[in-house]
């Protein structure tokens, strides 16, 4: 039988063998993953079209030889050789049709059987993270539905990666509200680092962080007085609740609705999202804050105990007056907050331990940092102009995200200053007024490719405020940093990046064109900075599987068996007694000191009744 006619193995056994004979060796696609079925059926018919090929040139010789002795003894036709080839083509035409319609059938079962996923996001760049795993839940075939607020600054409400629900009440995420947040902090520092400045700074956070929870909680409270929308949420099926829980709306959501609960977290009301879930000896695990690495003397650890403090008081500041009575009036008075946030099913943890230091973790926490980022794309042609155009010296990049879109003017004109004094190339993300000592080395945009520029062979250097996300593109990219943090996790994620001798960190109260161009010069010239990085780079990218596919795929997993109970401990429901068994050690102590006394006793009575009967003898 022709090679050609042989029956055919299964379509992923087929992908398998043709992987194998090619040499690849990388991550197997899940079978529920639709780009990986996809990738699988085409190498399948790679591998069908190139037998085919082979068949045919094979069946070609092999019935030439036949023909030929045929031909001599019986006078076969040309026309009766074709027909075999036209078998043969027909054969191959219809086996190449079956993979595509199985192709097809694969993905169309997977629409049909994709879940319904509620999100309950954080504006402002957290929704940046949120929505990457958003269009790749689309991707996959799942609907998403998003609740978004009346005054949502990122969160768009017409999207084909998702359905939104406008609320009719503001959640206080507004560019106006942060531009002035901003602008206090920002002269809070210009003042000078000082004890009064960093308390002053810390008050300001706290103040305007209560206020954004008070407001969501007002938000929250009309979503569950509308008794429309929440037949509706409830008639939706939905099978999760996605939530940030760096606000409690969507938790409070989530419980209210009888839903899992999947966290997209780096930041939690309790602080970093590890502090709210995990065993953390404050010996060797730094409180977000501190400045503190995980190896810590006898004074250090005395500090992070204190700011351990600290961090419980904002805790209670916060939660106390507004979550507390919100709990109690909807899920009952036995019923704590804490119990309801720490009691969700997955936390995608939007970092991992290339960015933190080494310390323990939970089963149903998933590291998942850097899934937002992806190789760089070519450049427009005016920018990959400028770019190339720096030649061997290459190109600084600098943004200090979107909050900052301008600093004050003798910043700028020392910022200026500084670049203009360096060879390099400098591509500037500034919307406000045009420094007037700008060199001509420096190009100023109002929005700059960041990913893109990042990931060129010509950028040496990405000045930055700190944010999570361009950490984490600076990482996967290889770029060495320097600093300028402002507020929020942006100190706390520069110090671990300055630990790691990848970064060089500046403060705003004491910058101008000199410190500004040594900490240039500094991490320019200085090769461990770009050789720590590239190992860290390398860390980063060592991994079975991409970020964002493992996220993914233990969302789905949540889908599958209505929760991940099987992952979590009971920790959340012990009370503070019980869950550093005081009350064992309260026993034990106890139970030895009765010991203790009564042995004690024994021997006293003992002594009393020998010395009795030697006074006995002795008179």
């Amino acid at each position: 039988m022709a090679s050609w006619m042989r029956p055919r193995v299964g379509v992923h056994a087929r992908a398998a063998e043709q992987r194998t004979r090619l040499g690849w060796k990388g991550w197997e696609p899940p079978l529920n993953d639709v780009v990986g079925q996809a990738e699988v059926v085409r190498q399948a018919e790679v591998s069908a079209g190139m037998e085919a090929s082979e068949a045919r040139a094979d069946g070609g010789r092999r019935q030439a030889k036949h023909f030929s002795r045929r031909s001599r003894s019986s006078g076969r036709t040309l026309g009766q050789r074709s027909v075999c080839w036209d078998v043969a083509e027909y054969l191959s035409e219809m086996y190449r049709q079956t993979l595509v319609t199985l192709a097809v059938l694969l993905y169309s079962s997977f629409l049909v059987n994709g879940g319904k996923v509620l999100v309950f996001p954080v504006d402002g760049s957290h929704w940046v993270n949120m929505k990457v795993i958003i269009e790749e839940l689309h991707a996959r075939g799942h609907e998403v539905t998003v609740l978004r607020p009346s005054d949502s600054w990122y969160i768009k409400p017409d999207s084909p990666h998702y359905k939104a629900i406008t609320l009719n009440s503001p959640s206080g995420f507004d560019s106006k509200g942060f531009g002035s947040f901003v602008t206090r902090t920002l002269n809070m520092q210009r003042q000078g680092a000082s004890i009064w400045t960093r308390i002053s700074l810390e008050l300001d956070m706290l103040n305007n962080f209560n206020e954004m929870n008070k407001l969501v909680l007002q938000m929250v409270e009309q979503m569950f007085e509308d008794s429309k929308l929440m037949q509706s949420l409830h008639e939706a099926k939905y099978d999760l609740v996605l939530t940030d829980p760096a606000i409690g709306g969507g938790v409070l959501l989530g419980h209210r609705l009888g839903l899992p609960l999947v966290f997209n977290v780096r930041w939690t009301i309790q602080g970093e999202g590890h502090q709210a879930i995990t065993p953390s000896p404050l010996s060797y695990v730094p409180i977000p804050g501190s400045e503190l690495t995980d190896k810590m003397t006898f004074t250090q650890r005395i500090k992070n105990i204190l700011y351990y403090i600290f961090t419980c008081l904002q805790i209670w500041y916060i939660t106390e007056p507004n979550y507390k009575p919100f709990v109690h009036r909807h899920f009952g008075s036995n019923i704590h907050y804490m119990e309801l946030f720490q009691a969700a099913d997955i936390w995608l943890m939007r970092n991992d331990f290339t960015l933190e230091f080494p310390r323990p973790t939970m089963p149903n926490i998933v590291y998942m940092s850097g899934f937002q980022c992806k190789p760089s794309n070519p450049l427009p042609k005016d920018l990959e102009d400028f770019v190339e155009s720096s030649g061997k010296h290459g190109v600084i990049v600098m943004t200090l995200g979107t909050l900052v879109e301008k600093l004050p003017d003798d910043i700028t004109e020392d910022i200026a200053a500084a670049f203009a004094e360096l060879p390099q190339k400098v591509i500037w993300r500034h919307k406000g007024q045009r420094p007037s000592n700008l060199g001509n080395n420096t190009l100023v945009l109002d929005w700059l490719p960041q990913n893109n520029l990042l990931g060129h062979p010509k950028t040496r250097l990405f000045v930055a405020h700190g944010g999570t996300n361009g950490i984490q593109e600076a990482i996967y990219h290889g770029v060495p940093l320097v600093g300028l943090p402002l507020m929020f996790d942006q100190h706390d994620n520069f110090f671990r990046m300055q630990a790691r001798g990848v970064a060089k960190v500046l403060d705003f109260g004491t910058l101008n064109k000199d410190t500004f161009l040594e900490g240039l010069k500094e991490v320019l010239y200085t090769p461990s900075y770009k050789e720590n990085m590239k190992k860290l780079s390398k860390l980063h990218r060592d991994q079975p599987m991409k970020p964002l596919d493992r996220a993914v795929f233990w969302i789905e997993f949540v889908m599958r068996h209505k929760g991940a109970a099987h992952l979590k401990t009971d920790s959340y429901k012990m009370s503070f007694i019980k869950y550093y068994s005081i009350d064992v050690a309260a026993f034990l102590f106890t139970t030895i000191l009765l010991v203790f006394i009564v042995c004690f006793s024994a021997v006293k009575f003992l002594c009393g009744q020998i010395c009795d009967r030697s006074k006995v003898k002795q008179e």
